[in-house]
């Protein structure tokens, strides 16, 4: 998902001083978002960097299947397009926020740019005109809201950490896969691993066969995500939690990414399944950001095969092929969860960056700064995260 080469595009720009290059940088803002303008973001992303949620794919089906109050704003060098960020607009109350397309689905965000521009020239002073543009074209947004930004991707660093932020309230834990499944296993006590997962092997097929599945055609893509959904449903209400793929826009999205992926050489949104006694029982979504292998999403049955646990076996499994298939890091994204600590040796934690726009944005950050810096004290606290989680379950939506 990234232009290694990074072409041609800014002829000298290592021996230009950081002076000479804000004297030729121009911005653009396209909003409403067009034609043309996915046009012209999907060709920057041919010899681009970006992270699997600023992909084109991401980008378009976005825009196509929840169409929001979107904005594509350009920062250009001498004419071309050496940055781009595709936010939509929400509302909070009286405040205006633009934010990574997704929402909380975005993850592991790294803004779409030219790499050797990013690597010699990106400077607060020289992302301004991108912001001083985006004010001037949108001046109704409040706030551009940057959050969970990855630190690199494929060790180029992210242009928009020279900004000030904050770490985001979540870790995010990835499993190290150099050396293959058997390394692997040696760094996380890998013999009882493995005697587990022959243990669920037998109980599975006692109970009449198991198959890990891969969905390669659109009715396998929806079979396994309404399959998801459903799972996802059930949990949720059982915890307290608001329902982040209830929406039918949201479902929309996910059935349109991941159906559209299989038409490419190598998918780079890919759906796995455990299927029990002719049941989906574990359900993964992926994408693939070079040597990486994320995992987006995932969801388990509750029925009489979750004591066995078919999530930690599909797990197992996905990791052992993302091995096999020369994946450098299993990411399991953002979220600190005893089944990823099993598996992970491997923490990052991503960057919040708030850009106030107006007198309003910079009220709201100051809140929104306190919050996070609230909710990282309650959740690295195990005695407070664990009575807010029963009191959210007691209390929470029905």
């Amino acid at each position: 998902m990234s232009g290694a080469t990074a072409s041609n595009r800014l002829e000298n720009l290592a021996e230009t001083s950081l002076e000479e290059i804000s004297a030729t940088l121009t911005a653009s803002v396209a909003s409403p978002v067009n034609t043309a303008a996915l046009a012209a973001y999907i060709e920057f992303c041919e010899t681009a960097h970006f992270a699997p949620a600023q992909s084109p794919a991401w980008i378009r089906h976005w825009v196509d299947q929840v169409a929001p109050d979107a904005v594509i704003a350009t920062l250009n060098h001498r004419g071309k397009p050496v940055l781009m960020l595709a936010m939509e607009i929400i509302h909070q109350g009286p405040f205006a926020i633009a934010r990574f397309m997704g929402g909380s689905h975005a993850n592991g965000n790294f803004p779409t740019n030219d790499p050797r521009w990013a690597d010699v020239a990106a400077m607060p002073t020289t992302l301004r005109p991108l912001f001083k543009a985006i004010a001037g074209a949108r001046p109704d947004i409040d706030l551009i809201s940057l959050e969970r930004l990855q630190p690199d991707l494929n060790g180029v660093a992210n242009p928009l950490l020279v900004l000030p932020g904050q770490h985001s309230p979540n870790v995010s834990l990835a499993v190290d896969l150099k050396g293959g499944f058997d390394a692997v296993l040696s760094r996380i006590s890998g013999k009882r691993k493995c005697k587990k997962h022959r243990s669920q092997t037998r109980k599975f097929e006692a109970l009449g066969g198991y198959r890990r599945l891969c969905a390669s055609s659109p009715r396998e893509v929806r079979q396994f995500l309404d399959t998801f959904f459903a799972m996802k449903e059930a949990r949720f209400r059982r915890m307290g939690i608001t329902d982040v793929f209830a929406s039918a826009d949201i479902r929309r999205f996910f059935t349109a990414l991941f159906i559209d992926a299989l038409d490419e050489p190598e998918p780079s949104y890919v759906l796995h399944a455990l299927e029990v006694q002719g049941k989906l029982r574990a359900v993964t979504g992926s994408s693939r950001s070079a040597k990486r292998l994320i995992c987006e999403f995932g969801g388990i049955s509750e029925d009489e095969t979750t004591p066995i646990g078919p999530g930690d076996f599909l797990f197992f499994e996905n990791i052992r092929e993302a091995c096999e298939q020369g994946f450098d890091t299993y990411d399991f994204s953002v979220g600190d969860e005893p089944y990823k600590r099993q598996w992970c040796d491997t923490e990052t934690w991503q960057t919040d960056v708030l850009v106030p726009l107006t007198a309003k944005g910079q009220m709201l950050a100051f809140t929104l700064r306190r919050t996070a810096r609230l909710k990282s004290m309650v959740k690295n606290s195990p005695a407070i995260w664990r009575f807010v989680k029963r009191l959210r379950k007691n209390t929470g939506p029905r």
